[in-house]
């Protein structure tokens, strides 16, 4: 296997980047324009290239020097709020973007992609768990644009014969020993609830407390990251005999905003104080995966289930990565 992998400089992309080279891939070269990601995630053996996916030339020349015969793509605008006051942006990159780097890499010849998809492309479903086979209903740009690009694969199939498939990420949580969770802004809970017990925050804000729920907040599917990268890895090994094919990727229990503060709570010792504020618009009450599909096709399990044990290992990378990847 040698695979180009797109983001793979991100909070997601580091940690597939270490999945592929612990299976023992021939080769991993990421392709990041580093706006959002750390080159400080990249080791050797891995060469980071720095640039855009959208440079048809510099994307084709990398598949052919390479070898490459996998992309990985990940590299994507991914903030729903700032989707929503900037989709000119989010269509440009995840849409016309990504459709020059298929056309790059179909150019050189190499035509199997896994592709980093999102729960957004379900928009608020009224019941759960949600399976694959639900609608798809996106109420952001950011979900659109996903859904934009899921579907162009599959007109890149029947026309070119590329092999795909498309990972549905819900919640992805938790760090690895060599690789966490930086972003700049933060809009994740987990590393937000931590940043307070670190005293870089003075509380938590929880939108909204009276949901349907047990305790009254939201609840989400929160999965590890390396499960999630370990999905990759299998996804790229069943292309030839699946490609084509969606899956979802969540533990199917799903937990509180609650429930996550209590097991940080627990896990540094730090009272965590909270603020409940007011919903935000939009934020379905649960948001919960099957993920029976890819059990029952790639035989994928995640291997870290456990809320408690998602915190406590993020938490031990930032403990030992305080000024993150600076």
């Amino acid at each position: 296997m040698r695979a180009l992998v797109t983001g793979g400089a991100g909070y997601v992309g580091s940690v597939v980047v270490e999945e592929l080279v612990a299976a023992g891939a021939a080769q991993v070269v990421v392709l990041d324009d580093v706006s959002k990601g750390h080159a400080g995630s990249v080791v050797a053996p891995v060469e980071l290239v720095r640039g855009d996916i959208g440079d048809a030339a510099l994307v084709t020349e990398l598949c052919r020097a390479h070898r490459i015969d996998v992309v990985v793509h990940m590299a994507a605008r991914s903030l729903v709020g700032e989707s929503v006051v900037r989709p000119a942006d989010y269509y440009d990159v995840n849409v016309n973007r990504g459709l020059r780097l298929l056309d790059s890499m179909l150019a050189a010849g190499v035509k199997r992609m896994v592709f980093s998809s999102t729960a957004a492309v379900y928009g608020e479903p009224e019941s759960w768990p949600i399976t694959e086979d639900f609608p798809t209903a996106p109420t952001n740009p950011y979900g659109e644009t996903k859904l934009a690009f899921e579907r162009a694969l599959g007109w890149y199939q029947a026309a070119y014969g590329l092999s795909w498939a498309s990972l549905r990420y819900f919640n992805a949580a938790g760090a690895t020993l060599a690789n966490g969770e930086q972003h700049d802004p933060e809009s994740h809970l987990v590393p937000n609830v931590l940043a307070v017990a670190r005293g870089a925050a003075p509380v938590v804000k929880v939108f909204g407390d009276d949901y349907p729920t047990p305790d009254g907040t939201c609840v989400r599917d929160y999965i590890h990251v390396a499960d999630l990268a370990r999905a990759h890895v299998l996804a790229i090994g069943a292309l030839d005999r699946v490609g084509g094919r969606v899956y979802n990727l969540g533990c199917g229990g799903g937990h509180s905003v609650a429930e996550v503060i209590a097991a940080a709570r627990a896990v540094t010792g730090h009272p965590i104080p909270i603020e409940v504020t007011a919903r935000r618009p939009g934020d379905p009450p649960v948001l919960v995966a099957s993920s029976d599909r890819i059990k029952r096709e790639l035989g994928w399990a995640p291997a870290h289930p456990d809320l408690g044990d998602i915190v406590a290992s993020a938490w031990a990378w930032l403990q030992a990565h305080p000024h993150g990847y600076r």
